[in-house]
């Protein structure tokens, strides 16, 4: 039976899988001392939290990430057009101590079961919208398109910076990135003013990673963006986890599949909630299964880590698609070797 890391492997460059694979079992997300030194990581359930670009994060309980307060008081861009006077790029100068406390934990992963994938966030336009405040950030693109091109430019030179540190110290094959894109029903921005915006910073970002011993991006984005899939493999983005339902995941297999590879299908609002049981968890791992097929489709969860809302719902997912890959390829799921359960969420 293959390793976790290679049927993965085999699942995203259309081989030979012998089982689908399950969520983020071949996936190891792991940290830079930016996260832990340079940054201030809110707690769930704790108090709000001024991280280091200056914006309010807030993490209230059952929900699967902190997102950013925005009161007027606490915007942190209060002039787009002098956005430069309080925009302010945190230092990534650590040194080799700090950077070698992260090592031993990437050396510590066995490297042929798991990709050892290093975990950035937030993305460029979630970075936009954290500093501005959303309706503001999309009025923005609109009406001083100038000024936006010229922080994305900024953020995308802090991203080179902290990824030549991560691939320099840390040496990952795999990269975890951040940007949600979207609501559930449609993408934030139209596809030709998201690509005007963004492809062209994310080329230099992702080639950067491959460029230095990176062989997958993931690319984390729970939304619909169907519409800008072709962007996505432009910017050479190997597997889209997060994508919702509502994209419509068979039709895009079926038409992209090949140039990038979708991971997710297991919406949240599906399993995912209080009174949540198995058989709910069963459906929905059958019903994305079947439909989609177990190369240039990994079936997971939508949420862009491993765990869940609630107790219990992740390793349900698991249990079900285990129970699917035993029986659509005849093997006995008690073989299936992964590394311990990794829960980041939930």
């Amino acid at each position: 039976m293959l390793t976790a890391k290679e049927n993965m492997r085999q699942c995203i460059l259309g081989g030979t899988p012998d089982r689908f694979v399950n969520q983020f079992e071949a996936i190891q997300l792991l940290f830079h001392p930016y996260l832990a030194f340079g940054s201030k990581m809110v707690e769930k359930g704790g108090p709000d939290v001024v991280n280091a670009w200056g914006v309010t994060n807030s993490y209230p309980a059952h929900t699967p990430g902190p997102f950013p307060l925005h009161t007027p008081d606490k915007i942190v861009v209060k002039d787009i057009e002098k956005w430069r006077d309080y925009v302010k790029a945190p230092p990534l100068k650590f040194t080799d101590e700090q950077w070698g406390t992260f090592k031993e934990q990437y050396d510590a992963i066995d490297g042929t079961q798991t990709y050892k994938a290093a975990f950035v966030a937030p993305g460029l336009f979630e970075q936009t919208h954290h500093l501005c405040e959303i309706t503001n950030a999309l009025t923005y693109y609109l009406t001083n398109p100038d000024e936006m091109h010229d922080m994305i430019n900024y953020l995308m030179e802090w991203e080179l910076e902290l990824a030549e540190g991560i691939c320099k110290h840390l040496k990952p094959d795999a990269i975890f990135h951040h940007d949600d894109w979207g609501s559930e029903i449609s993408s934030f921005l139209r596809p030709e003013m998201f690509a005007e915006f963004f492809v062209e910073p994310y080329k230099k970002i992702y080639k950067y990673y491959k460029d230095n011993g990176v062989e997958f991006i993931f690319h984390h984005n729970d939304s619909y963006s169907a519409n800008l899939v072709p962007y996505m493999i432009e910017m050479g983005i190997d597997v889209w986890q997060g994508c919702m339902e509502s994209n419509n995941i068979p039709e895009l297999v079926k038409k992209y599949g090949g140039q990038i590879t979708f991971m997710g299908g297991l919406d949240n609002k599906s399993v995912d909630f209080t009174g949540w049981t198995q058989e709910d968890a069963r459906k929905v791992v059958r019903r994305l299964c079947e439909a989609c097929g177990d190369k240039y489709y990994i079936p997971c969860i939508t949420q862009g880590g491993p765990g869940s809302l609630y107790k219990g719902t992740y390793q349900a997912l698991i249990e079900e698609v285990d129970n699917f890959s035993a029986e659509k390829f005849g093997i006995n799921k008690n073989d299936i070797q992964r590394l311990p359960l990794q829960i980041l969420f939930g």
